[in-house]
């Protein structure tokens, strides 16, 4: 593992967590993880519906994979594979089939880590800044993701806060409240790293600094309050971010 020169002697000081989401952020996993995923789990059950890249997109104004079936459902109608009275037990097979789908498609290197990210959780590491991520995914996905793409001594340096673990899933901020108590932090010296509105609502919610790095799927929300906005947190240290760009949004 590589450590990067800091001159954040005095950042590690101040910064004590950053909070990752995981979806957007660490990997762009939604248009062609998730998405597909949830087609090919759709399929194998006799399900008609195809959710292609634009109704994916107005999807993810709901949180949580099980909460998008009902929304989507709720919407155009219940396919008539699933009875009246198993809506939700069908929902959570279904969401458990899409999630060792979407684990198949990260074992098989389908989707990469997005830039920058391996460059920014070593710098952490290495200024003993802790990690943690903060997810309405399933938390076996969550995991399986860092695992695979980070590596196992990466990985066993992240906390993952995710999926049911909370009733309200974002805007709602309970995982990050969670995960703060959880871990003992100040939210003061925590940054949260969040790729989309509801996300950074999340965050605000939560009372955190929050920076927003933009994905396939949110270039365009409005994410006036968040403390900065990129396009990427970027693989070259000297234009992309590091400890020393996040301190000052404390």
């Amino acid at each position: 593992m590589s450590s990067s020169s800091l001159n954040a002697g005095a950042a590690s000081s101040s910064l004590e967590a950053i909070l990752f989401d995981c979806d957007g952020v660490l990997a762009d996993t939604e248009r062609d993880g998730h998405r597909v995923a949830f087609n090919q789990a759709f399929a194998e059950n006799g399900i008609s519906d195809v959710w292609d890249v634009d109704r994916y997109e107005v999807l993810l104004e709901t949180g949580g994979g099980k909460e998008r079936m009902m929304a989507h459902w709720n919407e155009v109608g219940w396919p008539d594979v699933i009875g009246w009275g198993e809506k939700r037990e069908k929902v959570m097979q279904l969401h458990l089939r899409k999630t060792a789908i979407f684990n198949e498609l990260i074992d098989a290197g389908r989707i990469p880590l997005r830039p920058g990210v391996l460059r920014l959780v070593d710098e952490a590491i290495a200024n003993n800044v802790r990690l943690a991520v903060c997810s309405t995914s399933n938390e076996k996905a969550v995991s399986n993701l860092i695992y695979t793409l980070m590596g196992w001594e990466r990985s066993s340096k992240f906390q993952v806060f995710a999926g049911d673990m909370v009733k309200a899933k974002k805007p709602a901020p309970d995982i990050y409240n969670m995960a703060v108590d959880a871990m003992g932090l100040d939210k003061s010296r925590c940054i949260v790293v969040e790729d989309t509105f509801i996300g950074l609502g999340a965050a605000k919610a939560a009372g955190i600094a929050c920076i927003v790095t933009k994905s396939s799927y949110s270039a365009n929300e409005d994410f006036t309050i968040a403390d900065k906005i990129v396009d990427e947190l970027g693989d070259d240290p000297n234009t992309g971010v590091t400890l020393s760009t996040l301190e000052p949004l404390l």
